[in-house]
């Protein structure tokens, strides 16, 4: 349980860093016609933001599991 917490809270705050690039983007370098995305604040926050939550859970580790042995299977 406390590894899932712990899972969350990092997407969380992957989440969050990608708002605050994805807003500083579009504060530094807004284009208002012709762009998807930098031309609106929203879209730019939202975009960082998944963008944030994707790249962080890239890295994440997973658990490995074990598979029974087939050779005690057989004997």
């Amino acid at each position: 349980m406390k590894e899932m917490k712990r899972t969350w809270l990092i997407t969380a705050l992957g989440v969050l860093l990608g708002a605050v690039a994805g807003w500083f983007y579009w504060s530094q370098w807004r284009c208002e016609v012709g762009c998807a995305i930098t031309s609106s604040p929203i879209r730019s926050t939202l975009y960082g933001g998944f963008m944030g939550g994707l790249i962080v859970n890239t890295f994440k580790k997973e658990k490995k599991t074990e598979l029974p042995n087939d050779n005690q299977n057989k004997n």
